[in-house]
């Protein structure tokens, strides 16, 4: 093999290589912007310095509890500044973060604190008694912290555990905080929804945190001293690195502990919030606020959202309201989001239906995701770009997990081939925006044609009577599965079934269109997510 010369005496060393880290952000915003407001919290104003300061408290008292490389530190905690330190103090330690979701029952919450072998465990008072029970059924033991947000107006409950300001004080607000080994070490891990099965726990490394991080000020054109609202739990997914992004453009945080329309439209008037994020329901919340709590916005606010993309007439009254929609995708697996649509200012000239089908398009990827592809997964090769030709949806990039922990048979199938299989199927267009169009244990085979529930529940959204839809297989004696639609409806509103399928019959091919529609309440998983194998287990009971 020849020797390439340009690796000849030019080795790395400490003057020309570190490793990647998100924490850099902190520490810059705070020598660069030391007074400006990083955290905005009820009447709480908490600068850049303090933030530093406090951050660098919590590694220090984490260190000293005996927390470092390779150990977890477990966090159950509202959107609060505590939150935030903790993303920062807890990795600065070398310590991992694990951020609990506030709605799992006490059993999941036990099963993650023993897989994740955590060592110390933050919680706020509110979920105090929901931690105590998970304790009590946990193997483990680890060390817990209260954290009492000065916002809660709950009642006082006694508590034996220590005070995390308390705990703070106990550490060194110049504590010579650790940098990653290699940019490669973990940062945190996240669990999935774990709808079937154990949750698998999703290892993100530094490396991947900052160019996230990174990619969303870019992706979403967020420009310096923006002020970012917390509607998403920065529980899911690591708040998609926005707390690693806020610092990067020397932004400020306004926390918001309960996802209400008064205190939102508050913060967007008087805060003068210019971004945030969540999922279609928070729409909605905003939107049907009572006239006495909206507010008239002197500016465009840019509202990222994912999961299903939002009905016609949400996109409309959002934008007449005054805020700009966009589509995002990812998974835990990728950081939160690595794809975004992409808007082209030629678009806004079509008609609103022709824009609200291309908003319901997920885009293209983000600009640190190296490859995103719609492939064949037996073959790996890559399906047509017609729009048409369904496969499913893989990732290969530095914003793609390390794998799931102590789970290497997962991460394996996870893994194989050299991509990220996502299990969503989706299409690519011609101009290369890819389109999902469903998870591939929901996809609909009847009469050996496929069909995307998503693209029926889209068709069902679009009904004013219609507020939540949730479309599974239904056996069928002669198709082997049809369609079978769960219904919300919209409150004020009502439907029955013959006129819900009238409405698929005029905008579906034949076979699409749903044989029953269930008027009931959808079930819920904790993050929110349809559980569709509960609906399909009553659409199989229905069947009989």
């Amino acid at each position: 093999m020849v020797q390439n010369p340009y690796n000849t005496d030019l080795d790395r060393n400490p003057a020309n290589y570190q490793p990647l880290t998100p924490l850099t952000f902190l520490e810059r915003a705070a020598s660069v912007f030391p007074d400006h407001i990083a955290i905005v919290h009820g009447s709480l104003r908490r600068s850049y310095s303090a933030f530093y300061a406090r951050s660098r408290q919590l590694a220090s008292a984490l260190a000293g509890r005996g927390s470092g490389r390779g150990d977890t530190v477990s966090v159950m905690l509202a959107n609060t500044p505590a939150m935030l330190e903790a993303h920062y103090g807890v990795p600065m330690c070398g310590a991992v973060l694990h951020s609990i979701n506030t709605r799992l029952d006490a059993a999941n919450i036990a099963f993650q604190l023993d897989h994740a072998m955590a060592k110390v465990v933050i919680v706020d008072r509110e979920f105090m008694p929901l931690m105590r029970a998970a304790l009590a059924l946990a193997r483990l033991k680890p060390f817990l912290i209260q954290y009492d947000d000065p916002e809660y107006d709950g009642a006082p409950t006694p508590c034996d555990a220590p005070d995390y300001e308390a705990f703070l004080a106990s550490g060194d607000p110049a504590f010579d905080w650790l940098m990653p080994e290699d940019e490669w070490d973990a940062i945190s891990i996240s669990y999935t929804s774990g709808t079937t099965g154990d949750p698998k726990g999703v290892v993100s490394h530094h490396r991947g945190a900052y160019l996230l991080a990174q990619g969303n000020a870019l992706t979403t054109s967020m420009q310096k001293h923006a002020v970012y609202l917390w509607t998403l739990p920065m529980f899911h997914c690591n708040g998609w690195c926005f707390p690693w992004t806020l610092s990067a453009i020397i932004g400020t945080h306004v926390c918001l502990r309960q996802v209400r329309a008064e205190p939102i439209w508050k913060a967007l008037a008087e805060d003068r919030v210019t971004h945030l994020c969540g999922a279609p329901i928070v729409m909605s919340l905003i939107l049907s606020a009572p006239s006495a709590a909206k507010r008239d916005l002197d500016r465009r606010v840019q509202f990222f959202t994912a999961a299903a993309p939002p009905p016609e007439k949400v996109l409309a009254d959002m934008n007449e309201a005054g805020f700009e929609v966009t589509h995002l995708y990812g998974l835990t697996e990728t950081y939160g989001p690595a794809i975004v649509n992409d808007w082209h200012a030629e678009w806004s000239l079509l008609p609103s239906t022709q824009q609200a089908t291309l908003k319901a398009r997920q885009g293209v990827r983000y600009l640190p995701l190296e490859q995103v592809d719609v492939l064949d997964p037996e073959t790996m090769r890559p399906m047509p770009r017609d729009g048409q030709t369904m496969g499913e949806v893989m990732f290969r990039g530095n914003v793609v997990m390390k794998g799931y922990f102590r789970n290497p048979t997962a991460t394996a199938a996870a893994f194989s081939g050299g991509w990220f299989h996502s299990g969503d199927l989706g299409v690519m267009h011609p101009d290369g925006y890819l389109q999902l169009k469903d998870r591939s244990k929901d996809i609909i085979i009847s009469g050996g044609e496929n069909i995307s529930s998503i693209e029926v529940e889209e068709v069902l959204y679009r009904h004013p009577a219609v507020a939540v839809a949730a479309v599974v297989a239904m056996p069928h004696d002669k198709w082997g599965e049809t369609p079978c639609a769960f219904v919300e409806l919209a409150e004020g509103q009502s439907a029955d079934a013959e006129t819900l399928r009238h409405w698929c019959c005029s905008h579906l091919a034949g076979y699409k269109v749903p044989g029953q529609y269930v008027f009931t309440a959808i079930p819920r998983t904790s993050t929110g997510k349809i559980q569709k194998f509960v609906l399909r287990e009553r659409a199989r009971e229905l069947a009989v």
